[in-house]
């Protein structure tokens, strides 16, 4: 009544050993300087240079090549800056301790405390 598939399934890769295929490692690096770039964004538009610094120099160790640097502004009020670092230095330290990269861990670390000074209206070395 049916007729037997004569052909292979579309859903499958014609030949597995040809398609592209990363590490866990790399899959890591990848999303790890994603994430340090995006907080480099952030940490460009609020002006703080030393900071901003040390987040470019990671992403160039890590991509093997210096990141691009922000240029525009989205006017955001600096709280919402500071929130949105905040939570991206947090996703930078959680896949740097997956990947075991303490350098990264430890400036996302100091990252985290400096946003959350900065909404709380303290003042941290590095936040300038």
């Amino acid at each position: 009544m049916y007729e037997p598939i004569r052909s292979k399934s579309v859903h499958s890769v014609a030949d597995p050993a040809q398609s592209p295929h990363r590490s866990r490692e790399a899959e890591l690096d990848i999303q790890l300087a994603g994430h340090l770039a995006a907080l480099l964004a952030v940490t460009d538009e609020l002006g703080l240079d030393e900071a901003a610094e040390a987040v470019a120099a990671q992403v160039a160790r890590l991509r093997g090549a210096p990141p691009a640097r922000h240029a525009a502004l989205s006017r955001s009020d600096d709280a919402a800056l500071h929130r949105r670092a905040h939570a991206l230095a947090g996703r930078a330290l959680v896949v740097a301790a997956s990947r075991a990269d303490t350098a990264v861990a430890i400036l996302a670390a100091q990252r985290m405390d400096a946003h959350a000074a900065a909404l709380k209206g303290r003042h941290l070395v590095g936040t300038s």
